[in-house]
């Protein structure tokens, strides 16, 4: 009786989760990110594409610290991957070709392309409006709302959604997926996976910001190369199918065949909705991290954030995507997630590409899971500064939700996951297009100072800024007595 009334409510649930997903997504987020991403574009001059030599440049640059406190640029890349290198990479890019077909990844580049101009805005501005603390910087959409638009209730209402879809259902998700990958290799189940994931989160979470920053710091490099190696080891073993791959690929986005079938539309919703879980551009999470480097400009933040998005999608899902094109292995339907990559790295490696295959999930979702809880850290201080009995509770809340997510349907998850991701998005993008042309201007100051042959240093009111931006004024001239 108990497990028919939980199977009632549940598939309840779901009814509801599909039905909002379906007029969020086909009717108004898709057209609101391609929009605003070209409308990003053309107005940064093509920025990702003209800077991508400066992106990598400071990315370089940034391995050192500017300031004792913060983070430096390199660890907010990093914290900023951590939670867009995740599930999103390897189940995401299977339930995107498993539901919409191989036309799907190109929707994915396609957004990851234009994205990268919304990622690049909205990095920026968190870190002109950020804030100091006694422990660094901290800093993000909610904060760019209350100072930049004098709306602190939007601030606050952004802030609720980032904590309930980052700290709480994002890292749902990727529990979801570790327990999924490690019974498909190891037979473990579910509830054992639960109890490790809360055994090995606990001790970052309750260290706080800095300790997230240097763990996302080892981790994500490592398990990226790692993942990228093996991945391109299958590709040059299978070079000659690359070709037809990449045909595939297009025809499935644009063909004549799939247009009668309606099966471009599948494509486009998937590969849109799964490259944003996966890279985020536009959603306003990165920002979070972005805000916390010590950097003398914003742009130099906004640069790295924007190479994140390539990293991210261009790299890491792309390796996925070929990886199951290439092995051939079909997908039974949008259920399979992470075991169709499991499957398809086994029929090209033998039966340790499940193992191989499960840990890579577990570091790519554990650094995620630390990530996303910053998330939601950084916004619960916005809605009250210094609470700190506040903070704890979502602290044993979070790690709760490791254990809900580990147990529940692989659908249920997903599902939650897009209802709260195009919330979050829809309240970032109308700020962030509001909030645009503050963004052009301390790029055109960016790219004026570099013409000087300058290491630019950025200053509030050089672009007409004359509250809000506490971390860039004027320094105080020291009277001398």
């Amino acid at each position: 009786m108990q497990d028919s009334l939980l199977s009632s409510i549940q598939n309840g649930l779901l009814w509801a989760l599909n039905s909002s997903n379906n007029f969020l997504w086909s009717y108004v987020l898709i057209a609101v990110l391609i929009l605003a991403g070209l409308y990003f574009t053309i107005n940064s001059g093509f920025v990702q594409f003209g800077m991508f030599k400066e992106m990598v440049k400071l990315l370089a640059d940034g391995r050192s610290k500017s300031e004792s406190k913060g983070t430096s640029s390199f660890q907010a890349f990093c914290m900023s991957t951590a939670s867009r290198v995740g599930t999103g990479n390897l189940a995401g890019v299977a339930l995107a070709v498993g539901a919409g077909g191989p036309g799907a990844v190109f929707w994915m580049w396609l957004i990851a392309l234009i994205g990268s101009a919304s990622a690049f805005v909205e990095s920026t501005l968190a870190q002109i409006y950020k804030e100091k603390t006694p422990h660094g910087f901290r800093g993000g959409p909610a904060y760019y709302m209350e100072k930049a638009l004098g709306n602190r209730s939007l601030g606050i209402v952004f802030s609720i959604l980032i904590t309930i879809c980052f700290g709480f259902i994002f890292n749902a998700v990727q529990a979801n997926t570790i327990a999924a990958a490690f019974h498909g290799a190891f037979d473990i189940e579910a509830k054992w996976m639960a109890l490790i994931l809360v055994v090995i989160s606990a001790p970052v979470i309750m260290g706080g910001v800095r300790r997230i920053a240097v763990v996302a710091e080892v981790i994500v490099p490592i398990m990226a190369i790692a993942y990228l190696f093996i991945v391109i080891y299958v590709l040059v073993v299978n070079f000659s199918q690359i070709p037809a791959v990449i045909s595939l690929i297009l025809e499935s986005a644009f063909g004549l065949r799939e247009m009668a079938a309606g099966a471009v539309g599948a494509a486009l919703m998937q590969g849109i909705k799964r490259g944003l879980f996966s890279n985020e551009a536009g959603m306003g999470s990165a920002p979070n991290a972005a805000a916390t480097a010590s950097v003398s400009h914003p742009v130099k933040q906004g640069l790295i954030q924007t190479l994140g998005v390539f990293t991210d999608t261009i790299l890491i899902c792309t390796a996925t995507a070929m990886l199951i094109l290439v092995s051939g292995v079909e997908a039974a339907g949008a259920e399979d997630g992470i075991k169709l990559t499991q499957a398809a790295l086994q029929s090209q490696v033998g039966s340790w590409g499940g193992i191989f295959i499960a840990v890579a999930i577990l570091l790519f979702a554990y650094s995620s899971i630390i990530g996303n809880y910053y998330y939601g850290e950084a916004n619960i201080d916005f809605i009250h500064r210094g609470d700190s009995k506040l903070k704890m509770i979502y602290r044993f809340a979070a790690l709760g939700m490791l254990v809900f997510g580990a147990l529940v349907k692989v659908q249920t998850v997903w599902d939650m996951a897009d209802l709260f991701m195009a919330l979050m998005a829809l309240v970032n993008i109308y700020a962030i297009i509001k909030l645009g042309p503050i963004a052009f201007a301390a790029l055109k100051d960016y790219r004026q100072q570099k013409k000087e042959g300058k290491d630019p240093v950025f200053r509030a009111s050089n672009i007409g800024i004359k509250e809000g931006a506490e971390c860039w004024e004027e320094p105080k001239e020291q009277v001398v007595l």
